[in-house]
Parts: structure tokens; sequence; C-alpha cells
């Protein structure tokens, strides 16, 4: 009996820990923004159907356009930059109706599949690496002068997942971090002061409480006055009374510790570390090298995500807008998160006889 390779099946594990953190989310966000309802319900179900669509196409069939790829990403990334909508001195969305799309967290599974096809049809070479961190730059200083420094740097984080599942000499490896240690004071110059400060006062938050410490401040206490069980739903003195900018988006974790106490952070890191465990499956079953390393790259993306997200709500970190996968309020981040892990699905193989 002969073994063939066909697609695999939705993981039906993986689906269930996918909507228990999404239900979990609208659960927390109805609590502590309640104004984000009805209209994100319209992100959540436009995330539902585009998981839908990319779970019916296979990633060999991406693969093909991904020069394609490329280009639109880049033609979306400038796009903002033309007819984006302003807000807080960023220019990141495009208003679309009720609702308003970031083009740069959009693009990210895209330029995953270019990377990941770019970096595995022919050998690793010096020359080969180079180019592909010179195409690496456009879009990545597009988002940044958006400026988005958290999507800015997942984008680099899942390039160099990619990296980690190619088979190439790692001196080549050492090259992009000592170019990225040359690049840095150049990146620190062209932060915007509120980034800077935001650096700084991870140092020691208390010399500026009422400024540029104030967001790690105000975390903190609201992860620790959470205790086991919560304050409860609705109860949060740091959530409801506004003490906690970005409760919805930058801090929900804090909010959720704070509402729900230990016991429900619990809940929602064990769904992220299940959701990363059966990351790692897909990795060792992927359909081709390419798959690999896009499942690789995304893989890294979503572990570092989750672990910043966690460590600047407690203090741990610096604050950097790094949103919690499928739990913070951001309907196109949701929107990424979900076709990422649709295509994630379509990576994988299988063996029947």
């Amino acid at each position: 009996m002969s073994s063939v390779v066909r697609v695999s099946k939705p993981d039906y594990y993986l689906l269930i820990a996918i909507f228990f953190l999404v239900i979990f989310s609208v659960l927390v966000l109805n609590s502590i923004a309640p104004s984000l309802f009805p209209v994100y319900y319209l992100y959540i179900a436009l995330a539902l159907l585009f998981f839908i669509i990319f779970l019916q196409i296979d990633f060999e069939i991406l693969s093909v356009f991904y020069n394609h790829m490329y280009i639109l990403g880049v033609f979306f990334l400038v796009l903002p930059l033309n007819i984006g909508q302003v807000t807080r001195g960023a220019i990141r969305w495009i208003p679309i109706g009720p609702l308003t799309i970031q083009p740069s967290e959009i693009v990210r599974p895209f330029l995953l599949i270019f990377f990941a096809n770019y970096l595995t049809k022919d050998e690793i070479t010096a020359k080969r690496l180079f180019k592909a961190i010179l195409l690496l730059l456009l879009p990545t200083i597009l988002i940044f002068v958006q400026p988005s420094l958290g999507v800015a740097v997942l984008t680099v984080i899942g390039f160099i997942g990619i990296l980690f599942a190619l088979s190439f000499k790692k001196k080549y490896l050492l090259f992009v971090v000592v170019a990225t240690l040359v690049a840095s004071p150049f990146f620190w110059r062209i932060l915007e002061p509120y980034q800077r400060d935001r650096l700084i006062a991870f140092v020691k938050p208390s010399l500026d409480p009422s400024g540029g410490g104030y967001n790690s401040i105000q975390s903190m206490i609201a992860v620790g006055s959470g205790k086991l069980f919560g304050r409860g739903l609705g109860k949060g003195s740091q959530t409801q009374l506004a003490f906690l900018p970005e409760k919805h988006t930058d801090f929900i974790f804090a909010s959720t510790a704070e509402e729900l106490g230990l016991i429900g952070a619990l809940f929602v890191l064990i769904g992220l570390m299940y959701i990363l465990w059966r990351l790692t499956h897909f990795i060792d079953n992927a359909l081709n090298p390419a798959a690999r390393a896009y499942v690789s790259g995304f893989f890294l993306v979503f572990f570092v995500q989750t672990v910043v997200h966690v460590g600047m709500n407690m203090g741990l970190l610096p604050i950097t807008g790094v949103p919690l996968p499928l739990v913070s309020a951001g309907g196109s981040s949701l929107l990424a998160t979900m076709i990422s892990l649709a295509i994630v699905q379509r990576a994988k193989k299988v063996d029947s006889t």
C-alpha cells in the first residue's frame, strides 16, 4: 500500500481554542468597553468570513501568487499615507463605512507568504539573504512612519521566524542580528517622543508616575488588585473608572486579571499556549519547506505577541502597543490573526494509506 499526501482537514481542537478566546474576549470587552458594540460584532463576522474563505484555499495555490502579494502589500501600506484617517497623531487607518481598517495589520500574513516562498525557492546565499532584507525594509519603514512601532517589530519578527525554519549557514543569521544592532541608533532617532518616553519609563516608571510611567503603574495595580477570582465583571476600579488607558487593547490582559482574577487570566494563557503547542505540530507536519517557513514565522509572531503583551501588562517589558492575539479589541488585528490561522491549517499535510 502506498502513502499519499493530502491537505489536512481543519484542526477541530485548534478551532475550539480559537473560538473560546474570541468568545472570552467578547465577554470581557462587553464589560470594560461596551461602546465598542455592536460595531465590533461586524469585525468578528468579517474575521470569521475570511477565516472560512482561507480554509478553502490550498497553501500551494497561495504560494503561486507570492510575488503579487508583496506588490499589493506595499501598495496597501502606501494607502494610509494618502487617504488614511488621522487618529491621535497616527495615520494607520482607512475608514470603510462604520469600520476602520489598518492595512499594516492586514498585509502581515501575506508578507509572510512572500518571504516564506522567496527564501525557500532557491538555496540561501549571503546575496539572496541581503536582497530579502532589502525587500523587508520597504514595508517595515512604511509601517514605521505611520507610526506603528509594534506592527513594524512584529513584521521583522515574522521574517526572523522564517529564517529559523531554513537550512542555511547560521553565520547569515548572525549577520541579520548585527545589522539590526547597527540600525538601532537610527531607529531610536526616528522614534516619536512618546515612544522614547515609554522605553525610558520602563527602566523606572516611578520616576514619572503621571507621565511616561503612568500606563505601566496603572496596569500593575490592575493586575494585582484582581487577586485570585477578580473583582467581577463591570466592577474593576482601574477599568471602570478609566484609570487604566487603552484597557480594551494594549491592556486587555490587565483588565482581565482585575475583573476575573488570576483564574480568568490563566484561562486566557492556557488558550494561547494551546494554540502555540498546536502550531509546533503544524511545523513538524508542514506541506513543504515554504509552508514550514510560513508556520514558523507565524509561530514566532504569535509567541512574541503573547509574551510582550503579558510582560508589558505586568511591568516586565516596555509599553509597545502590541495587542494580545484574539483577545484585544482590534478588528484589523483579529482579521489578520484569523487569516493567518486559516492559512496555517492549509499548510499542514497528513499521510493516508
